[in-house]
C-alpha cells in the first residue's frame, strides 16, 4: 500500500498534503510483542485511541501509553481501578507528567500540557445513581475532547419529574448533542429524543434486576 501512495506521488496523481494523509492512515508503533498501538487514529478521526486496561497488567499499560503520549501529548485510560491504577500513576509521575486520577469513572489521563477548547456542549443525563460511573466515563472522555460538559443525574423515568427542569436547563444553555445513560430497560434516551431537537445518544449500562435483568 505505500509503495501504491508514493508511486501516484511521483506520477501526479496526488500531490504532498495527499500523500501525507494517506500515509498517516496506516501509521502504527509496536509496543513490545503484545500490542500495535494505533498511534496515527488522532490525525484520521480527531480522536486520540483510548488504552482499555482491562486483562492489561500495568507495565503493558504504561508501555503502550508511552507511545500514544509521544506521538499525541496524551493518553486516556479507561476501565482501571484499584492498585493498578496506582501503580500506572506513579510510573507517569515519574515522568514528571499531567496526571488526572478520575476514580468514580475508572479513568486515568495522561498529558504533557493542557488542551485546548475545540468548541461544542454536550448534556449529559443518567437515570439512576448506579449508573454515574459510566456517565463520569462520557463526561471525562467528552472534556478531554475540547467539549464543554452539562450534566445531571439521578432524573430517571421512576421520578420522571426530576428529568423536566434539567432538560430544560440544558436546552437553554444550547448543547449540540445529549448523551442519555440508563440501565435496565434504557427507557429514558427514548423519551428524552421525543422531547428535544438536538441528537441523542443513548448509552446503555448493565446494571438493574428483575424483568429489566443486568441492563
Amino acid at each position: 500500500m505505500l509503495d501504491e501512495i508514493l508511486r501516484k506521488l511521483l506520477s501526479g496523481e496526488i500531490d504532498v498534503d495527499e500523500a501525507k494523509r494517506a500515509i498517516r492512515m496506516f501509521e502504527y508503533e509496536e509496543a513490545g510483542e503484545l500490542a500495535k498501538v494505533d498511534v496515527g487514529r488522532i490525525v484520521r478521526t480527531g480522536v486520540p485511541e483510548a488504552v482499555l486496561a482491562e486483562g492489561k497488567d500495568a507495565n503493558t499499560i504504561v508501555e503502550i501509553s508511552k507511545r500514544l503520549i509521544e506521538k499525541n501529548g496524551k493518553v486516556i485510560i479507561t476501565r482501571i481501578s484499584g492498585n493498578k491504577m496506582n501503580e500506572v500513576c506513579l510510573n507517569f509521575k515519574k515522568m514528571k507528567l499531567n496526571v488526572l486520577k478520575h476514580e468514580k469513572a475508572k479513568m486515568v489521563v495522561v498529558k504533557k500540557r493542557e488542551d485546548m477548547k475545540k468548541g461544542g456542549k454536550v448534556g449529559i443525563l443518567c437515570a439512576g445513581t448506579s449508573d454515574v460511573a459510566v456517565a463520569e466515563e462520557a463526561r471525562i472522555t467528552a472534556e478531554e475532547m475540547g467539549c464543554d460538559v452539562v450534566c445531571a443525574y439521578d432524573v430517571g423515568v421512576a421520578g420522571i419529574h426530576r428529568l423536566f427542569p434539567s432538560l430544560s436547563s440544558m436546552l437553554s444553555e444550547g448543547v449540540d448533542v445529549m448523551i442519555v445513560v440508563a440501565g435496565r430497560e434504557g427507557t429514558l434516551p427514548a423519551i428524552v429524543s421525543a422531547l428535544v431537537d438536538v441528537p441523542v445518544i443513548g448509552l446503555p449500562v448493565s446494571t438493574g434486576y428483575g424483568m429489566g435483568g443486568r441492563g
